[in-house]
């Protein structure tokens, strides 16, 4: 489908009048694992191309670690692709926060004790992603980035956090020398070398994983807040944007009954999903709502405006399986310590699974939604070929 730059997006004067395609990668924990599949199914249908067919990458959450595993290696798409099924696949929930009984049980208490009010301290976090800051120094080596924008092979790549006391939502970016930050209402794009803690406050999960400082501020989960998520690529001069959820889009309106009060991780996985979804679903309506009334437009008159408004060629990929259906298949294989801190709550039941799937960092569950986002891409192959090919412009 095509849809529009957001109308709060002027045309920068300095901004690239080179086709671009950005890619934009939604968050959800251990959900990310159905973009790699994507990843893959765009790989071998542009056949192994040697670049990166998408100069501008903008990740949020965990998409924020696939978009800058991808912008470290622009200039070798298939090896950036291949990197990343080898961490996804053999991914254990180990690998991001702390499972052994020593670690769940200091969190926990402070957590507790915090809650209860034995303790003045502000409680940080449900769980201790000491090992995810290991992984992302092990595995991503900033510096390239660059490097690749040196070589042209990278235009830009940002990061989303949300700023717990300013409350706005911040794209920290790195990218050619012509691109220029932005300020809209509660959100705004800054310019910056890109290092892990960048990514590691963009992840940061409310309430599961802790806050990072930047700078002066404490940031957690980009998705927070980020009423405009395609709205970092289009600033970044993208003319085509290709979007992949962790969620999917419901089409079945009816309420369902139920007589039974919702558990704490239903509810819990409620707001979850209403932070990695909503947001997207109604940033993908305004664009296709302003595309049909640019369509009405002749093109020599949007060309006179000061702050022209251009055609967006857009793409969506959303997993056609509910999510928290697979990771019920899954959740026997979390570790022992997160099923016990779980069960309170009511993740290890089906109704519960959806707070569960975000943190359900195992290499089956990790397996099963690379594979559906293989298949959800592969069957849209004529579209993933026309999204990248200009006479279909």
């Amino acid at each position: 489908m095509t849809a529009n730059a957001s109308s709060d997006h002027p045309a920068h004067p300095g901004a690239p009048r080179k086709p671009r395609a950005g890619l934009v990668l939604t968050g959800g924990g251990a959900r990310a694992a159905y973009q790699v599949g994507v990843l893959k199914a765009v790989r071998d249908i542009l056949g192994n191309p040697s670049r990166s067919p998408f100069p501008i990458v903008c990740g949020t959450s965990a998409g924020a670690i696939n978009a800058t595993a991808l912008a470290t290696h622009a200039t070798d798409f298939p090896r950036a692709v291949a990197n990343l099924l080898d961490i996804w696949e053999n991914m254990r929930c180990e690998h991001i926060y702390r499972t052994d009984l020593g670690g769940v049980t200091r969190a926990g208490a402070r957590w507790l004790s915090s809650m209860m009010l034995l303790s003045r301290r502000n409680p940080i976090s449900l769980l201790d992603n000491t090992p995810l800051r290991y992984l992302v120094d092990r595995l991503l080596p900033f510096e390239r980035i660059q490097d690749n924008i040196d070589a042209g092979a990278l235009y830009a790549v940002s990061v989303t956090a949300s700023g717990y006391t300013s409350g706005q939502s911040v794209s920290f970016f790195q990218g050619g020398s012509g691109l220029e930050g932005w300020e809209r209402n509660q959100r705004i794009g800054a310019a910056v070398t890109l290092k892990p803690e960048y990514l590691l406050a963009s992840a940061a999960l409310p309430f599961i994983f802790p806050a990072v400082k930047v700078h002066r501020e404490f940031f957690g989960d980009g998705s927070m807040r980020q009423i405009a998520p395609v709205s970092p690529a289009l600033h970044l001069g993208a003319d085509r944007v290709f979007i992949v959820g962790t969620a999917r889009q419901t089409q079945d309106h009816a309420r369902a009954r139920s007589s039974i009060y919702p558990s704490i991780a239903q509810i819990a996985g409620h707001a979850l999903n209403s932070i990695f979804l909503d947001s997207l679903m109604v940033d993908i309506e305004r664009l296709e709502r302003i595309n049909r009334t640019l369509s009405l437009i002749p093109p020599e008159v949007r060309a006179k405006g000061k702050d022209a408004l251009r055609p967006i060629k857009v793409m969506t990929v959303l997993p056609s399986q509910s999510l928290e259906r697979v990771a019920a298949r899954f959740l026997h294989e979390l570790p022992r310590t997160i099923r016990f801190l779980l069960r309170p709550t009511g993740a290890m039941n089906r109704s519960g699974s959806n707070l569960a799937s975000y943190l359900l960092f195992e290499e089956s569950f990790c397996r099963a939604l690379i594979d559906l986002g293989y298949q959800d891409t592969a069957v849209r192959e004529v579209e993933v070929r026309n999204f990248f090919d200009a006479s279909h412009d």
